[in-house]
């Protein structure tokens, strides 16, 4: 009961100081929004871009993508298509060579190229262009096959015939394998940069209280507390607490306002307030390291500031980890950031529960016990100095 109280009056004292109430209810969802949408590209059907020459191929396949609600863009450079695929200008990309045109002409199977890009509506938009593709193919083989039949009826018949014969393979479409995508699957729009922004600011916010434990400790209130019926392990559980208390009330309004205005999907909800919470505690050891060795309140506001944006870039909170190349990704996985970036990617994505993410929160557990453990003992010693 006592460690709770302490929590509370840590979370009226951050509080308190109005400036906060941006950084922890409007910036961040500001932020969520932009990235959705530079992530997610505008609310659209789906983008597509074609290279291919003036034919009844091209013209055939450009309808059936327009029918589909595709906004189709046509290019005459093959490049530029793969820079727009790879710029995210386009989910996808597709290229139809001279050779699959004639093969379209003849009724005959056509082989497509598709790029696909590494937004989160590229794998639905590739599925699209695949569906109407294979129609269209099917539609060429039994034009072709009608112009060699001359009696009608034969003609309705074997019309027939064809189109329970010509499956969807009669298309072969050659697509490039694209890890990057596949990790993407089943992300929202908007949900990959809501998690990032979620440990970014919650991470921040935490951090940003270590200045009202160096005003505590300067006013004379932490070594009062001590010296009142409480272990030092009890005083810094509530002064952690109380630092946990502030990141769930901001990591718990930015999920719900996310979902709300967003649409975005978190997932086993128990699973992904779990990951949070103990990310949380990561974050409050953090603090109170930083309070009890930092003396003056603007330099801990400045170190704060400057560690949390340098420790949430390098742990994938501004750019996606899967956009990582392998080393460095390697080194975002010295950072809490990186775990629980990955646990809430497989909850959002994958349909994971607490059982499938054990390893990313045992990582995250070991992380908080160090860190609070460190902030025991500075605490302690900072407190012998100073009576």
């Amino acid at each position: 009961m006592r460690v709770l109280t302490i929590a509370a009056v840590e979370l009226r004292r951050f509080f308190a100081d109005r400036s906060n109430l941006f950084f922890v209810f409007i910036f961040p969802l500001a932020m969520v929004a932009v990235i959705g949408w530079q992530f997610g590209g505008e609310s659209r059907g789906g983008a597509v871009a074609v290279h291919a020459g003036d034919t009844p191929a091209r013209a055939a396949l450009v309808d059936r993508w327009e029918e589909a609600d595709l906004e189709v863009t046509l290019l005459d450079d093959g490049a530029q298509l793969r820079q727009q695929v790879a710029a995210g200008d386009v989910e996808v990309g597709v290229l139809v060579p001279a050779a699959a045109a004639e093969a379209y002409d003849r009724g005959e199977p056509m082989s497509l190229e598709i790029v696909q890009g590494t937004s989160s509506a590229a794998p639905a938009v590739a599925e699209v262009v695949r569906t109407q593709a294979e129609t269209v193919a099917v539609e060429a083989a039994q034009v072709a096959l009608v112009s060699r039949v001359a009696e009608r009826d034969a003609a309705q018949e074997a019309l027939q015939v064809a189109t329970q014969a010509l499956p969807a393979p009669r298309l072969l479409v050659q697509e490039p394998e694209d890890p990057r995508a596949q990790e993407f699957a089943g992300a929202g729009r908007f949900g990959t940069g809501a998690a990032g922004q979620l440990l970014l600011f919650v991470f921040l916010s935490t951090l940003s209280a270590s200045a009202t434990l160096i005003k505590a400790r300067r006013d004379g209130v932490v070594r009062r507390t001590m010296s009142a019926p409480l272990t030092g392990t009890e005083v810094v559980a509530g002064l952690a607490l109380g630092r946990v208390a502030i990141a769930l009330t901001q990591g718990g309004y930015i999920m719900v306002a996310s979902s709300l205005l967003f649409g975005v999907d978190w997932g086993h909800l128990w699973s992904a307030l779990l990951v949070m919470l103990v990310f949380a505690v990561v974050a409050a050891g953090v603090a109170l390291v930083i309070g009890v060795l930092v003396d003056s309140e603007g330099a801990a506001s400045g170190l704060s500031v400057g560690a949390g944006l340098v420790i949430g870039a390098i742990g994938g909170c501004m750019v996606p980890l899967e956009l990582y190349p392998d080393r460095l990704r390697a080194l975002a996985h010295l950072t809490p950031h990186a775990w629980a970036y990955d646990a809430l990617a497989d909850i959002q994505r994958r349909g994971a529960a607490v059982a499938d993410v054990l390893l990313e929160l045992g990582v995250l557990v070991a992380m908080a016990l160090l860190v609070l453990s460190l902030a025991t003992l500075l605490l302690r010693r900072s407190l012998a100095r100073a009576m």
